[in-house]
């Protein structure tokens, strides 16, 4: 009997360790963020996943919970500085990420290169395989990652976000799930709904009703280009409670070619 538990347990996969804290020196200044690695992270995927306006990388960790939905994945939840919030706190008193290029002297762009280089330096991780989502300011974040350093990405979800719609010129193609509330009182559903049409043009996705995916989901094929998924809940700004799992999913159904 003890011998077959130990073999049972020898079956299970390994857990993915507890989230670290890191710092790394961004041009003078000290940044810090939270790593979550799995049982082999040599060559693994990995997800960034950003917090929002006034949230904070452990907010993130709780919210995205990247190790419970793809535990063979590298989580990182990045902490954001003071910042002013186009939509609510215009003095900039609490923590976020810079809404458009050129912002703060692209001090978040350069987070993000940093923290990618030390993880290719670190993990030697799969390079085909890199992931952004956020929710609200960091789903913005994450449009203004897909605009400015898209080569980087197998795919995006932006969650409760708009941008994308002014940052059209820059996007290219890429695999893209938008998570959206219809009662989103804060980043209204019309400017959502704005951005996923944008990115729908941008991927070449022309058919107008799409198919399901998932429960909340329709797809949206393109010909030649890679797939939107507008993920429609009934929900307020707030983040949707299965939606750290339909982006894991989305996520894994995605690599570079």
């Amino acid at each position: 009997m003890v011998r077959a538990v130990f073999l049972l347990l020898l079956a299970l996969p390994a857990a993915a360790a507890e989230p670290t804290r890191h710092e790394w020196a961004v041009e003078g200044a000290k940044r810090e963020g939270l790593v979550a690695l799995p049982a082999k992270p040599k060559g693994a995927p990995v997800v960034f996943a950003f917090h929002g306006h006034g949230g904070s990388m452990r907010n993130a960790a709780r919210t995205f919970d990247v190790a419970k939905h793809w535990p063979d994945a590298i989580a990182v939840y990045l902490q954001g500085l003071p910042t002013p919030g186009r939509l609510t706190d215009p003095e900039g008193k609490k923590a976020g990420w810079q809404h458009s290029p050129g912002d703060q002297s692209d001090r978040d762009l350069k987070f993000f290169d940093a923290v990618l280089a030390w993880l290719k330096k670190e993990h030697q991780i799969d390079e085909k395989r890199i992931y952004s989502t956020g929710h609200s300011n960091g789903g913005g974040f994450t449009y203004l990652l897909w605009a400015k350093r898209g080569d980087a990405f197998a795919a995006v979800a932006p969650s409760a976000a708009a941008g994308a719609s002014r940052l059209q010129k820059d996007l290219k193609p890429l695999p893209v799930m938008h998570l959206a509330g219809e009662k989103d009182d804060l980043v209204k559903f019309d400017w959502q709904k704005a951005s996923i049409d944008a990115i729908k043009k941008v991927n070449g996705c022309k058919e107008a009703k799409g198919e399901p995916w998932e429960k909340k989901g329709t797809i949206y094929r393109s010909k030649d280009g890679p797939p939107v998924v507008a993920f429609v809940h009934s929900g307020t700004h707030a983040f949707p409670s299965d939606g750290a799992a339909v982006i894991a999913k989305f996520f894994q159904q995605h690599a570079k070619k």
